[in-house]
């Protein structure tokens, strides 16, 4: 499943009790690793609502924990080499991420880029945005050019240049090799060293996810565009950085406002290359979700603006 959901999650937990289940070998991509944390942490939680204790109170885990260790075959997430789990409970249509700590963390993760030739486009495609969605997600946020921003604008190119050689042809095993490796890097801490970081776009794709079930880069593409045309004048000098190390735009005779648009606009043109759903409607969203999604949304506010539900457009 695209999202894993509370049910699923406590069927297995329910499994590794009857079983006795001493290690649990996540085989897919960041949905089924984050399930499988999921259970590790829920199926020993005794007396208590896990989701309740562990997503939404953020408790300490001090419980019994099952490791967990995971082959990836579809890659994004990044969550073989973190301790994110984000499962969505049905009952409440709330979907919530959070990170364990290190006990919580793959044991061990398989990252042969062949295993990922067969995934469908629709997925490959979802799956490099979800990966340049966190590093956007950590990049805007401070105005300086720290080292960790140099780390995220070369990952930003590496995915946008090897997504294009495996559209071109799913098994080259060099750019599939890139992408793995660059949706590990994007959300294995390192590239959000010194930064603040933002999450906006993450919080409310979230609650999309949880009324519509799409798949998580699709949802990131059609609320990102919007959002940082919404916020880029509060963080120009690093929309403009953006624009120009990572899109190439000419800074000649142009404004800080238009060199700025000009890199939101590759981005769009970006998307719409690859294939990438940038419409709520196409990902089934209805206006009679729109405000369910806003006022279930958790407002984080470390980005430049602070959203405002109701009021900003």
């Amino acid at each position: 499943m695209p999202n894993p959901t509370y049910n699923k999650m406590m069927e297995g937990a329910a499994l590794v009790r009857e079983h006795n289940v001493s290690l649990i070998l996540a085989v897919g991509g960041g949905s089924v690793i984050d399930c499988a944390k999921g259970i590790s942490v829920s199926a020993y939680c005794e007396n208590e609502d896990p989701f309740q204790k562990y997503w939404i109170e953020f408790s300490e885990v001090d419980n019994k924990v099952v490791p967990v260790a995971s082959v990836l075959t579809m890659v994004g997430t990044g969550s073989e080499m973190n301790g994110g789990s984000v499962i969505t409970h049905e009952a409440t249509k709330y979907k919530a991420g959070r990170v364990f700590p290190a006990n919580i963390y793959p044991e061990f993760s398989i990252l042969n880029p062949e295993y990922t030739f067969t995934v469908s486009q629709y997925q490959m495609v979802s799956g490099v945005f979800d990966t340049m969605s966190h590093l956007m997600e950590q990049y805007f946020s401070d105005q300086g050019a720290n080292t960790s921003d140099y780390l995220i604008e070369s990952l930003l190119k590496s995915s946008v240049d090897n997504l294009r050689v495996a559209l071109k042809n799913p098994d080259d095993y060099e750019a599939r090799s890139n992408l793995m490796w660059n949706a590990t890097l994007a959300l294995n801490t390192i590239t959000g060293l010194s930064k603040t970081q933002d999450w906006q776009v993450h919080m409310i794709e979230h609650q999309l996810g949880a009324y519509t079930d799409c798949a998580h880069g699709m949802g990131l593409a059609a609320i990102s565009l919007p959002y940082y045309r919404l916020i880029y004048k509060f963080g120009i000098e690093k929309f403009v950085r953006f624009a120009t190390q990572v899109w190439g735009i000419s800074c000649e005779g142009k404004t800080q406002n238009q060199i700025a648009l000009e890199g939101i606009d590759a981005l769009e043109h970006f998307t719409k290359e690859c294939g990438i759903v940038t419409s709520l409607k196409e990902l089934g969203a209805t206006k009679e979700m729109l405000p369910k999604i806003a006022e279930s949304t958790t407002i984080i506010g470390k980005g430049y603006k602070k959203i405002n539900i109701g009021r900003d457009p």
